[in-house]
């Protein structure tokens, strides 16, 4: 099965890069092109794409805000979105998700990289580099108070192998590490985490560290002065 691909960079040295890169991988197809945050959208809806990758500063509107027009229109659910920018800050990493994005990398990974993060997101996992992950528990220690709707109750729906599953999916591990974590299968452990996926209506993995550190179920300590 091929992914398809949509680009949205207002650079259009930087999409012919990329489209260059992706199109030479045999199961990725780059299926349109977008120059600024409505065109992201619009193209979206019109080439049906399996991937988006999003630049967050681009004209018109911003990657976050097309970000958050993707993943709430329904028509769109099985579209997601990987946010690739230079700008891999504290404040975007926390937007990003929360406006629905399915990853988040720095424009300075390797090629192989990107390619294995569009193949990761279009086969329904998330997505963060090391560097978003700890840039998102800065965001949330600057924020210690969860904000309505992730309190420590909610977590109540989830059994205390799904909590610990969850809390190694908010420290960035992948299925295959939590499954050497826990001594389980790759497949128990995705299991476990697609199950507190929907009891947390979380849309991914993604949602899933946000929810993590919104309710207290993970704490970071301060970074080091």
């Amino acid at each position: 099965m091929t992914v398809r691909v949509l680009l949205a960079d207002d650079q259009t040295l930087i999409r012919a890069g990329f489209r260059a890169l992706v199109d030479s991988a045999p199961d990725l197809c780059v299926v349109g092109e977008a120059a600024t945050g409505r065109e992201a959208v619009e193209r979206a809806r019109a080439t049906r794409a399996d991937v988006v990758l999003m630049d967050v500063r681009m004209p018109d509107l911003d990657g976050l805000a097309a970000t958050r027009e993707i993943t709430a229109d329904e028509d769109l659910a099985g579209v997601r979105v990987l946010i690739l920018t230079t700008f891999e800050v504290d404040e975007y990493v926390f937007e990003a998700l929360r406006a629905g994005a399915s990853g988040f990398l720095g424009k300075g990974v390797e090629p192989a990289e990107l390619l294995d993060a569009i193949r990761t997101v279009a086969a329904g996992e998330a997505l963060l580099s090391p560097k978003a992950t700890r840039g998102l528990i800065a965001r949330f220690l600057a924020q210690p108070d969860p904000r309505p709707g992730a309190t420590p109750e909610r977590l109540r729906v989830l059994t205390e192998r799904e909590r610990e599953v969850v809390t190694l999916v908010a420290a960035g591990l992948s299925n295959e590490q939590i499954a050497q974590r826990l001594v389980v299968s790759p497949l128990t452990a995705k299991t476990h985490v697609n199950r507190a996926m929907a009891k947390l209506d979380a849309r991914d993995r993604a949602q899933l560290v946000v929810i993590a550190y919104q309710s207290g179920l993970v704490r970071a300590d301060p970074p080091a002065r």
